[in-house]
């Protein structure tokens, strides 16, 4: 499973972004269900349909329609938990979409989250403990590792 925020929904959405390319081929890749929150869709809803008008906002709905990606809602104990994490991390400014993802991490019991706000996510740490697995930024980083210990073996 792997959690997706708006802006990853948004550059998908979006042919002409530098990162459209990486970030389709992660969702592409990605085995498991591609989950979010209904709150994160209104959010990437907004972009798309402000900044790259109705044609690309019917096929990302189509998108939403054949089932792409999971949207689920919040309860009303897991707003409170909303609350909680805005309060706690105010000098972020983490929002509702952005801790909405943090509590369905915790429902679901997963730290994977397709983003490339790393600022925030590398600060937020899971409800569950731990820390977030953010894509496609460690996937980068374990391939640029491998690639580091890989070149150091063939020099010995």
């Amino acid at each position: 499973m792997l959690l997706v925020d708006a802006g990853i929904l948004f550059i998908q959405a979006d042919r002409d972004d530098p990162a459209h390319d990486q970030v389709v081929r992660l969702i592409q890749h990605e085995p498991g269900p591609l989950l979010t929150s209904q709150i994160v869709l209104a959010e990437a809803d907004y972009l798309v349909m402000s900044r790259l008008g109705i044609e690309v906002e019917l096929s990302f709905l189509e998108d939403l329609s054949a089932g792409t990606f999971i949207a689920d809602c919040m309860s009303r104990d897991e707003f409170e938990l909303t609350r909680q994490l805005a309060e706690r991390y105010r000098d972020l400014q983490l929002g509702l979409a952005d801790a909405s993802l943090v509590v369905l991490a915790q429902r679901y019991g997963t730290r994977r989250l397709a983003t490339l706000n790393e600022r925030d996510f590398r600060a937020v740490v899971p409800l569950q403990g731990g820390t977030f697995t953010l894509l496609p930024a460690d996937l980068q980083a374990t391939s640029d590792t491998l690639a580091g210990n890989a070149s150091r073996a063939d020099e010995t």
